[in-house]
């Protein structure tokens, strides 16, 4: 088996080497067939296992427990890509493939936990901006709901009725009772007769005496009609 010249940090050099290795008959194995499929089931996997760290942690809309076990049963898919790529990386040299594979595992181990905690640390400060807004809309709603009560509602002072208006004018409007008295009927007073002497009310016999027939006098009349205390106060 051919010894690789160059390491795995030079990447373009080793790169051109996998790939005239390939493209020599004379020399055994394809490694382009090992490295491209092992990268490509590793890329797809990694982007699985970022993208459900993503729903778990930050979205928070899969269950941590259904989370994990996917993280774990995607992470074989991902080490056995990963070593698929570094054994043809590596032109079949199996201890300078595990090597390589343990180094990228464990870099991509170590992002994938930085990546978790990222996404947990901006999961929680969306939480409290979204409680924090939350709470300060409603702050503000009942704020401006106690605000519009004021100055829509009429206060009651002392029978006057005040309105506070929003740009600080203090219009006062005061309650006007209006006394009405309602007139009572009078009742005819009786009167004695100049002619005979006899009384009677004038209004009850159609103004006429009824002992003598004579006529009620005018003067006689005007004073069936007025209230006794007027009667009074005139004698």
């Amino acid at each position: 088996m051919a010894q690789s010249q160059y390491r795995a940090r030079q990447v373009i050099s080793k790169t051109n080497e996998v790939v005239e290795y390939h493209k020599d008959d004379a020399r055994p194995g394809k490694p382009l067939y090992l490295l491209i499929p092992g990268g490509l089931i590793a890329l797809a996997s990694l982007g699985l296992i970022i993208y459900i760290a993503y729903r778990t942690w930050l979205l928070a809309d899969l269950p941590q427990d259904s989370g994990l076990g996917l993280i774990l049963l995607l992470s074989p898919f991902y080490v056995g890509g990963v070593f698929l790529f570094s054994y043809g990386y590596e032109l079949y040299n199996i201890p300078r493939a595990l090597r390589l594979t343990a180094i990228i595992v464990f870099i991509t181990i170590a992002a994938v936990v930085i990546l978790a905690v990222l996404f947990v640390l901006i999961g929680a400060l969306g939480q409290g901006s979204r409680s924090s807004s939350s709470s300060s809309k409603s702050k503000s709603s009942s704020s401006s709901s106690q605000s519009r009560s004021s100055y829509s509602s009429p206060n009651y002072y002392g029978g006057s009725t005040v309105f506070v208006g929003g740009g600080g004018t203090r219009v006062e409007t005061r309650e006007v009772t209006k006394e009405v008295v309602k007139e009572v009927p009078k009742e005819p007073m009786p009167i004695t007769c100049p002619f005979c002497g006899t009384s009677y009310t004038p209004a009850k016999s159609n103004y006429i005496c009824p002992h003598c027939g004579a006529a009620t006098p005018k003067n006689l009349i005007e004073e069936s009609q007025m209230p006794k205390t007027d009667q009074t106060q005139a004698q």
